[in-house]
């Protein structure tokens, strides 16, 4: 029998959809409105419970419009929001100290690396900032898991829906779409905020997540970094600085690096498919009271299904990739350290850190289930070292010249082969070549007797 309260049968799906969810956020459904709060990963406090459903109204706004898309301003603010709680503002004193802790770092690496120096000073961010500068390309790597998660969110309530409301579902999907997206949106925020407490530098992900040639320090986090380490408070600062100058000097020097880097992963989030059998299973089974189980699915990549071949290759050459810069970045930061008695300490609170997963992983694995771990460092550092004795500082850096000369998975496996080949080029010597490449070799130079010349 037909529901008298409900609008007219010639009602637009859309406006119908609308009414239904204006219900939901004035509270006058049987949904809580801070229980949505949860399900966004917000605290349930009147504030965020007043800012989620202004966010959702927007969204129901843009939906309506048909553009459906997602309003990454949604992530920068609740980034901005959680990274300003608990935040402190550097002190004149910190700033001194970091400035100079950043002028030593400068001369000390002038004398192991040659790399140019930065042409644009050094930043000291506070948390809120380090959110303002980064958000930019996290929207930019999330983008695809977004569109994804949406999509089928979309799709799988459709379907799942009752009968009745199906067709009203159908005709507002870009409005769903939207929906779907703030809320992915605001799950960003929450965990670039997180994060922001964590970092200690633009390049403490292993990605530059700045522009050309930024060098950033987080003084409030470099504080707490050296908490309990019964290390000198500058001793931190100048080897923090260090590594910090030292990663982004290496993407100046390497132009194509970041682009490349940076492709590859948006590459490999575009090929992520969603698990629908388990969106559906959670949809089916959905309780509104109890908003917590979609969350966690939303942001742990547990929608997420195994990877294939392809990202399965794709994702190697991405670790090969973070583990030579990493580990170019470890040789020649304890090089240009060496002065510092506690260098050793410090590096090894670095290594502790990265081991139990560290900021990287946890974004990467929670945003697109991409576990950037550098799980080759221990080797790549060992290569990078190897090649520095062999061959000096400036025929090492000179690999980062172009993609092709770079070291590859293999030469990790085996070091030696590749110094045998930098050590005969740096004496004017003929190349050490490998079977596949003597055969190339020897094919191009065509000087075998039995094969006929071109007249």
């Amino acid at each position: 029998m037909a529901d008298d309260s409900r609008p007219d049968d010639g009602q637009n799906p859309e406006d119908e959809f609308q009414d239904m969810l204006r219900d939901i956020l004035s509270g006058k459904s049987s949904i809580d409105p801070s229980q949505l709060a949860g399900a966004a990963g917000l605290p349930n406090d009147p504030a965020s419970v007043a800012a989620l459903m202004q966010q959702l109204q927007g969204a129901l706004r843009a939906g309506g419009d048909g553009s459906g898309g997602i309003n990454w301003d949604i992530a920068l603010q609740q980034g901005q929001e959680r990274a300003a709680t608990g935040q402190q503002s550097t002190t004149p004193a910190q700033r001194a100290e970091l400035e100079q802790a950043f002028h030593i770092a400068a001369l000390w690496l002038d004398d192991v690396i040659s790399v140019a120096e930065l042409t644009v000073e050094p930043r000291l961010m506070t948390r809120k900032e380090w959110v303002t500068a980064t958000m930019p390309l996290w929207s930019q790597l999330a983008e695809p898991v977004a569109t994804s998660i949406s999509d089928s969110l979309t799709k799988v309530l459709t379907e799942q829906a009752p009968e009745e409301l199906r067709g009203m579902l159908a005709g507002a999907s870009q409005m769903m779409r939207s929906l779907g997206g703030t809320l992915f949106a605001m799950q960003l925020g929450q965990v670039v905020g997180q994060l922001s407490s964590e970092v200690v530098s633009g390049g403490d992900i292993g990605i530059p997540l700045f522009g050309d040639q930024q060098a950033a320090l987080l003084p409030q986090n470099v504080a707490e970094f050296g908490e309990g380490l019964d290390v000198p408070v500058d001793q931190v600062q100048i080897y923090l600085a260090v590594r910090e100058l030292a990663h982004a000097r290496l993407f100046r020097h390497a132009r194509w690096l970041r682009l490349h880097m940076i492709s590859s992963i948006t590459d490999f989030a575009r090929g992520i498919s969603i698990d629908t059998e388990r969106l559906e299973s959670l949809a089916d089974g959905f309780d509104p009271s109890n908003p917590e189980e979609l969350r966690d699915a939303m942001v742990n990549g547990s929608l997420i299904p195994p990877k294939t071949e392809a990202q399965l290759a794709a994702l190697g050459r991405l670790e090969t990739m973070l583990a030579l810069v990493e580990g170019w970045v470890d040789v020649v930061t304890l090089e240009a350290t060496s002065r510092l008695p506690r260098a050793d300490a410090i590096n090894e609170t670095v290594k502790r850190r990265r081991a139990s997963g560290g900021p990287a992983e946890s974004a990467f694995a929670t945003l697109m289930g991409l576990e950037l771990r550098p799980r080759r460092l221990r080797e790549a550092a060992a290569m990078w070292q190897a090649v520095t004795d062999a061959v000096g500082n400036e025929a090492r850096d000179a690999l980062w010249a172009h993609p092709d000369i770079l070291p590859r998975d293999e030469d990790l496996d085996d070091p030696a082969a590749l110094v045998a080949r930098l050590s005969s080029a740096a004496k004017g010597e003929p190349p050490v070549l490998d079977d596949v490449d003597q055969a190339l070799a020897d094919l191009l130079r065509d000087d075998t007797p039995d094969r006929p010349h071109e007249a």
